[in-house]
């Protein structure tokens, strides 16, 4: 791989910054709501220790991103790049979560694009795994462009197996 997974992108109202280790009590703060998770394969990751886990992934990942409004610069939440696949040209895009009061405001398709129009000058296919009762991604995906190829089992980071479908974009279909 000749490319970072972990660039600061950002457009005229949004960064997104590598994580760092030093993020956590602030994100911590936004995904301490359980209705964050509400939709999520794994509903409890709103208690201290099943996100203390949830960032210990991300942090390993090399490839998390803590999104900063840029006007307030409060944290909204995550999201990261991972599982870059050089064999097939491909990588999923993930583990994204708001906190509500980013919710509806058209934040997500925002740092979508961002990581879309950096990634594609790099890959050709991007993926994303997303749970089976988390209707409001997978309609939000649909509205990128995404199409849903897949359902398989995914094991999260010391968490259970969940059923998640597979989406995804080619670099064709993106329009930046």
């Amino acid at each position: 791989m000749n490319f970072s997974i972990q660039p600061v992108l950002e457009n005229g109202e949004y960064q997104l910054i590598p994580l760092q280790q030093g993020d956590f009590e602030l994100l911590y703060e936004v995904a301490s709501n359980p209705k964050v998770w509400e939709q999520h394969p794994n509903k409890d990751r709103y208690k201290r220790e099943m996100f203390e886990n949830f960032f210990k992934g991300a942090m390993e990942s090399q490839g998390a991103f803590k999104i900063v409004e840029k006007s307030t610069g409060n944290i909204l939440g995550s999201s990261r790049f991972y599982d870059f696949d050089e064999a097939k040209n491909s990588i999923f895009i993930g583990y994204t979560f708001y906190g509500t009061y980013s919710w509806g405001k058209g934040i997500n398709p925002q740092i979508k694009k961002l990581m879309m129009d950096y990634i594609f000058q790099f890959v050709d296919t991007v993926y994303f795994h997303i749970g089976k009762e988390n209707f409001r991604s997978q309609i939000a995906l649909e509205r990128l462009g995404g199409k849903k190829i897949a359902e398989e089992e995914i094991a999260y980071f010391g968490e259970p197996t969940r059923t998640n479908f597979v989406y995804e974009i080619k670099k064709e279909n993106h329009f930046s």
